[in-house]
């Protein structure tokens, strides 16, 4: 076990201010000339490997090459025709597990930062309210859209632009899901999530909030007032754990959504555990430790078995922030008051592997031991959609059950997102590559074709640099046939 450090006296306390340094995005936004510095470095490759890593396919060379030539307008049309939430994922996505881990550059020298130099050319459009699409004439098709979510937007946007009359549906006050309310400010401010809801609504969407699908008879509503529905439910809550004491525990969502929004509103913990070991207790952990807690990560298995992306791992170690692996939580210890005086754990070992593959880890006998801090945040995951059962929905595994064209078991009703489990693991770039999709397949079935491109094709804007050329060794024949 790591143990967590002790913060200096003299430490100036953190600022939470909603301009405060420690809630300020991690990366600053590039200058006109860092971004036409980096875009230069480009090799624009034929094949583009990075356009094949990116799940929703952006044109990568192309938005790259306009940024270079200061057409930032229509680097930022190159990347919303693909991504519509390119604001989003250009801060979001596992960028070195995709685009820019499959840079040429990457293998002798540093990859180019496309993630950043997408947030440019999109942030240049969306600050100044550009509009970049007119939706096709109108069909006199109606579709209802539940959730407004990554996979909801993306679905929304494409149906729009294709000329039928979409309802965006949010049961929350603002709409954005889990970029609004489930992305620490670090990465995502509400106001970019925001910018992209207002996107949708300038192209004819209505987007209304505070509505909940609930039951079958809600469902049949919706059908019944329109052609087609998309269900972009998410995920449930975090599951409960089962031991004593859970009900002092913060939910890691609910946690995340306090410091973005209300983070005045933390509770002023000087220690604080956060169980889990994933992406989102590692945004818990950070939001905790940038409040001024000690903060240490507890997990059952190992640093090699952690869901986390490694770069989130070592962005956590630089914040300061411990890890206590082959760790179980069994118990809160409280005062009597109710407050948080510990977290009882037992120490683990790692046996045979389990269902996922992974080793299942073993308490050791007479390890027991009392972790001290004074709040505790559980980050385990999501439970399945429990609405879908409701809605009268076949289920696989739990999900939504949908077809390749992400088709449910009910007529004239699609579903994308985190809801289902068709390709990948969930992530926001996933989800919006499903709205694409679903929205391609809505579009048809009501009888126009929706211009989305869902799969890869060859670079429009290909410079051949004798710099490309050196970096190939291109072979003679078709270009197809050269690889990067």
């Amino acid at each position: 076990m790591t143990q967590p450090g002790s913060p200096q006296a003299s430490s100036p306390a953190p600022d939470l201010s909603p301009t405060g340094s420690a809630w300020q995005e991690l990366l600053p936004p590039m200058t006109a000339h860092e971004a036409s510095v980096e875009a230069n470095r480009c090799l624009y490759c034929y094949d583009a490997p990075c356009m094949q890593a990116c799940p929703t396919h952006i044109d990568i060379p192309t938005f790259i090459r306009k940024i270079g030539t200061g057409n930032l307008r229509g680097s930022a049309r190159t990347i919303l025709e693909s991504n519509f939430l390119g604001g989003t994922c250009a801060r979001v996505c596992p960028v070195q597990e995709l685009c820019e881990g499959a840079c040429v550059l990457g293998a002798d020298h540093k990859p180019i930062q496309i993630g950043r130099l997408q947030r440019h050319a999109v942030d240049h459009v969306q600050e100044r309210g550009l509009s970049l699409f007119t939706p096709a004439p109108a069909t006199g098709r109606r579709v209802a859209v539940v959730g407004s979510g990554p996979a909801g937007i993306s679905a929304a946007a494409e149906l729009a632009k294709a000329g039928h009359a979409v309802t965006l549906l949010e049961k929350r006050e603002l709409a954005g899901g889990l970029s609004t309310y489930g992305i620490i400010s670090l990465r995502e401010p509400v106001e970019v999530a925001q910018r992209e809801v207002e996107m949708v609504r300038a192209l004819g969407a209505e987007v209304r909030t505070g509505y909940e699908l609930r039951t079958r008879a809600d469902l049949s509503g919706l059908l019944a007032d329109h052609d087609a529905v998309f269900l972009g439910l998410g995920l449930g809550a975090v599951p409960a754990m089962g031991i004593p004491g859970e009900e002092a525990v913060l939910d890691g969502l609910e946690f995340i959504e306090t410091a973005k929004l209300r983070r005045h509103d933390l509770p002023p913990a000087r220690r604080v555990a956060v169980i889990g070991a994933g992406n989102t207790a590692i945004d818990a952990a950070t939001m905790a430790r940038r409040a001024g807690a000690e903060v240490v990560m507890v997990y059952r298995r190992t640093e090699a078995e952690m869901t986390a992306y490694r770069h989130e791992y070592e962005f956590a170690l630089h914040e300061g922030i411990s890890f206590a692996f082959l760790t179980q939580p069994v118990g809160v210890e409280l005062d009597g008051q109710g407050g948080v005086t510990g977290l009882r754990c037992v120490k683990m070992a790692l046996g045979a592997a389990d269902a996922s593959g992974r080793p299942r880890p073993e308490a050791v006998p007479g390890s027991e031991f009392v972790l001290p801090c004074d709040a505790v945040v559980k980050a385990i995951g999501q439970e399945k959609p429990a609405l879908a059962a409701e809605l009268g929905l076949a289920l696989d595994s739990g999900y939504i059950a949908v077809d390749r064209d992400l088709r449910t078991s009910l007529d004239r009703v699609w579903a994308g997102g985190d809801c289902v489990r068709v390709r990948g693991s969930a992530s926001t770039v996933m989800a919006v590559q499903d709205g694409k999709i679903a929205a391609a397949s809505i579009s048809a079935a009501l009888g126009r074709e929706a211009d989305v491109i869902l799969k890869p094709e060859v670079p429009t804007e290909v410079r051949h640099l004798p710099l490309y050329a050196q970096a190939h060794h291109p072979q003679t024949g078709t270009p197809e046939t050269t690889h990067g």
